[in-house]
């Protein structure tokens, strides 16, 4: 992938568990795709990715989460970029947060147009990690 990639990988295999579901995209070049509680969401037109490996997303996205399109591309784009630069922050502060929680930082970058799909499931990923592990990313809470 020449334009970059985003590969959010966090593993938490200890809870393993499967499920054969399959995640609908919003257009032919969008491709999502699960196995187990694994999430890869691709955008070849744009060559960027997300991979999600966390046991309990894909049902939480299934039956939880705002259907697509529920909340705009800039909207999503403006919670990311600060619930990323704090996960981020995070991450490089092992002594200070749970390095269990904060394993890999996130490459998520300002001024790039990742498109809406990257940006629903980043989005969708951080309000799970947040209400899950009940922690607070930015200044406000996240909500579905």
């Amino acid at each position: 992938m020449k334009n970059g990639v985003i590969i959010f990988f966090l593993c938490y295999l200890i809870y393993a568990c499967s499920s054969g579901k399959q995640v609908s995209s919003t257009s032919q070049n969008e491709i999502a795709s699960t196995t187990s509680d694994t999430v890869r969401i691709a955008n070849d037109e744009l060559e960027y990715e997300i991979i999600i490996i966390e046991p309990g997303f894909n049902s939480w996205l299934l039956s939880r989460a705002m259907p697509r399109n529920f909340h705009s591309q800039t909207y999503m784009e403006s919670r990311n970029r600060i619930w990323v630069i704090e996960y981020n922050n995070r991450v490089m502060q092992p002594q200070r947060f749970n390095p269990n929680l904060y394993e890999m930082q996130i490459d998520y970058r300002n001024g790039i147009d990742y498109g809406y799909e990257v940006n629903y499931m980043l989005f969708n990923y951080l309000v799970y990690f947040q209400q899950t592990y009940k922690q607070q990313l930015g200044g406000f809470s996240a909500r579905i």
